[in-house]
């Protein structure tokens, strides 16, 4: 039997008997078996949602609220996710597959997330009356209207409130799609928003397949979509919102990479990319998965990377030791373990890894795997993979060929310099095509900007450009005023 059973959903803040009768199971990455069984969302849920949505637009309450009412539900939220933190942590756990330690750390993450996001609306300027030269003007930062909030399986909660926490904050309304694969930490966060005094209406939390997002992205009464995922569902997302000229915002893929100049310090560079490389177990959109190294380093850095990635645990995801899991799917693993042959048929050399761990017979595990002799022109080396897999590229001459390497890619989303040299860090950091950079580490700033240039997405999350992703500018023109 399932750990847990739902036969409701949250539809405009009310906990409501979906339209069919079918449930949807979700099966353990690591046993393999069901845990969980929750109602199918069909199209007629997502219509109740968006309704809900808009009628508690229509009405104003929320978004008519003094903005301290709203930072004080938020704060309410932040404070019942700490109460929450174990039983979050343990859901993720048991749905994807996350080592418990890392799921730990993500729900410290998505507290300090919200909290970060109260504090960053509190100081933002709302209304600003401004002079013109025939007369003054209003100038007016409103909420965007009804948002379709779709997250997908590799971050359940922390890639869910990224997007609802914004949107509430600046009084929008809010129809939430977390993934299917993924869905027991949105039913927690749905009863919290309840407890955290979000009004009837405001909220729907609908975890859905890719049909009914497709539905909610398209539906007429969404205004706003906010969108993480793979670059090809974010290309068919932004045409639809291009059709419908809705307002859209796209966190997607990455290929990120890791620059290793001539002196860099190993020491310094091995536990970063073991952090930035095979983070959730590699299933993460701003992994370092390419390191491009002076070749005067190369078999140094390779020497002490292979012996840091053997030493990895891979294992149990329940156990804190734990610190690879299994993919969150079979067809992840399957997806994963393709590019591993393709890397192999390209030329590439597998330096170790590359298989499934012999002692995990149950589980969709892949061995974390480093692959040497890449050139950037290969699958390995051009394609997001999403999972425990680094491709180490050489490079000779000067930062300029390591950077020509780093942004030969269609994606632009992170990356990182290791050198001793701070100034010689910067400039580099400065050339390289990526929305994120981190010097001499692995590193997600909250209170900063995050998002991708070029195929990695459209617009910013956190911070106060994330609260603006969901606010319209509106002016109000008195020319017959005094300025």
């Amino acid at each position: 039997m399932p750990g847990y059973d739902y036969d409701r959903i949250l539809i405009g803040g009310r906990w409501t008997e979906p339209a069919s009768p079918e449930k949807v199971e979700v099966v353990s990455p690591t046993t393999e078996e069901v845990v969980a069984r929750i109602p199918r969302v069909t199209a007629a849920d997502v219509d109740r949602a968006v309704d809900a949505a808009r009628e508690s637009w229509r009405r104003r309450a929320w978004r008519d609220a003094p903005p301290d009412e709203r930072i004080s539900a938020v704060r309410r939220l932040a404070d019942l996710l700490a109460e929450h933190a174990d039983d979050l942590a343990q859901r993720v756990t048991s749905e994807m597959g996350s080592p418990i330690t890392m799921s730990k750390g993500s729900q410290a993450g998505a507290i300090g997330l919200v909290r970060s996001f109260a504090d960053a609306y509190e100081k933002l300027t709302l209304e600003e009356r401004r002079p013109g030269p025939r007369g003054p003007a209003w100038i007016l930062r409103e909420p965007v209207g009804v948002v379709a909030a779709i997250s997908p399986w590799n971050g359940p909660l922390f890639l869910s409130l990224v997007k609802v926490v914004p949107a509430l904050l600046t009084g929008c309304s809010v129809v939430a799609k977390p993934a299917v694969e993924t869905p027991l930490t949105g039913f927690v966060l749905g009863e919290l928003l309840q407890r955290a005094g979000i009004p009837d209406g405001v909220v729907s939390i609908l975890p859905a397949d890719r049909d009914a997002g497709q539905h909610l992205v398209a539906h007429p009464g969404i205004d706003k979509v906010t969108f993480t995922g793979s670059t090809a569902a974010g290309r068919r997302i932004a045409a639809t919102c291009g059709e419908h000229l809705k307002r859209v915002s796209l966190e997607l893929g990455g290929k990120s990479a890791a620059l290793a100049l001539d002196d860099v310090e190993v020491d310094v560079l091995v536990p970063a990319l073991l952090a930035g490389s095979f983070y959730n177990s590699g299933q993460a959109c701003n992994a370092l998965t390419r390191l491009v190294v002076h070749r005067s380093r190369h078999d140094e850095v390779v020497d002490a990377l292979i012996d840091g990635v053997k030493g990895l645990v891979v294992g149990d995801p329940a156990d804190p030791k734990t610190q690879i899991g299994p993919m969150a799917s079979a067809t992840q693993r399957a997806r994963v373990e393709s590019y591993i042959e393709a890397g192999r048929a390209e030329g590439a050399t597998v330096a170790c890894g590359g298989g499934r761990p012999a002692d995990l017979p149950r589980g969709w595990y892949v061995e974390p795997t480093v692959f040497t002799g890449v050139d950037n022109s290969m699958r390995v080396a051009q394609e997001e993979i999403f999972g425990p897999v680094l491709s180490v590229i050489p490079f000779d001459g000067g930062d300029e060929a390591a950077v020509a390497i780093a942004n030969d890619s269609d994606y632009g989303l992170h990356g990182a310099v290791f050198t001793a040299d701070p100034e010689r860090a910067l400039a580099v950091a400065r050339r390289v095509e990526s929305g994120t950079f981190t010097i001499n580490g692995y590193l997600t700033n909250t209170a900063a900007p995050f998002g991708g240039l070029k195929a990695s997405g459209l617009g910013r999350e956190f911070g106060p450009e994330g609260l603006g992703e969901f606010l319209e500018y509106r002016t109000i023109n008195d020319p017959r005023a005094s300025s």
